[in-house]
């Protein structure tokens, strides 16, 4: 059958979106990854799929879907797209709604400015429910690496932090030169996260700017993430290196952040932007 699809990004992060509400399919891990593939598919950091929810309160299933074919908790830059796709499909008309999602509830509200706002929720920070094995709670954790291009181990400091989904955020001197292609698949599938993680190499450039790269669990580096910037704010706030409101900028942009600490919700408000429509054959 021929299905229609979306393809968005929100600040170079990539995605393709099915509304799977209109039209009934079952997607296949294998599928996902060879429409992730950018030279034989159309090419995506993840595929988002809006189902109906099971909650009938809510307004809609967020479904999120690594290049991998494996399924993700989360994914900030994603809700943002999937408020704009819904609106454009005529699944809605409210400026506001609430998603469904495999960890929880997350909300989305675009603004008067086109950019669209994301209520992130509460930081996870509880090793056990990140999950991240560690005795007890702390703001800095000691991991042991392997280094890749030599033999023996490394130690390095890590915050771990769930946003819906694990991180693992190091504070970097520059971005620039942060080892991210030999650090982040060493981290991501260290033996203390058990669901792997996405790992955030965070530059601090003053208490309301921070610089960050992200190497996401099931994608490889990616342009922007939005639950690892969140992630990287937590972590910096948690230092005590960074104000309530910070601006982070990614490979493929900047997007505006806010968290008051304690058991408050993160806000993330950034812009998002449709590429293109067509139909693929299933």
């Amino acid at each position: 059958m021929l299905l229609r699809f979306t393809k968005m990004h929100g600040l170079g992060n990539d995605f393709v979106l099915l509304d799977l509400i209109s039209q009934g399919v079952h997607i296949k891990p294998e599928q996902i990854r060879a429409l992730a593939d950018r030279r034989l598919g159309i090419g995506f950091d993840q595929l988002l799929i809006a189902e109906p929810p099971d909650d009938p309160s809510l307004d809609f299933k967020y479904r999120i879907f690594n290049a991998d074919g494996s399924e993700a908790e989360q994914c900030g830059n994603g809700a943002r797209c999937f408020l704009r796709f819904v609106r454009d499909r005529g699944l809605t008309t409210k400026t506001e709604v609430r998603l469904e999602t495999n960890t929880g509830v997350i909300s989305c509200r675009l603004e008067k400015d086109g950019n669209v706002t994301v209520d992130m929720g509460v930081p996870i920070l509880q090793p056990e429910k990140i999950p991240f094995v560690a005795d007890h709670a702390e703001i800095l954790y000691d991991l042991e690496v392997a280094q890749p291009l030599c033999p023996g181990k490394q130690h390095v400091r890590i915050s771990a932090v769930s946003m819906g989904n694990p991180h693992a955020v190091l504070r970097v001197d520059d971005v620039e030169t942060a080892p991210v292609a030999q650090l982040g698949p060493v981290i991501e599938k260290h033996e203390r996260f058990p669901q792997r993680a996405n790992v955030g190499f965070m530059q601090v450039v003053d208490r309301g700017h921070i610089r960050l790269r992200v190497f996401e669990r099931g994608v490889g580096e990616t342009r922007a993430c939005g639950t690892g910037a969140a992630a990287a704010v937590v972590a910096g706030r948690l230092q005590g290196l960074l104000d309530e409101h910070v601006e982070v900028a990614l490979p493929g942009g900047k997007l505006a952040l806010t968290w008051a600490g304690d058991n408050a919700p993160v806000m993330m408000t950034g812009p998002v932007c449709r590429v293109y429509e067509g139909r693929l054959q299933i």
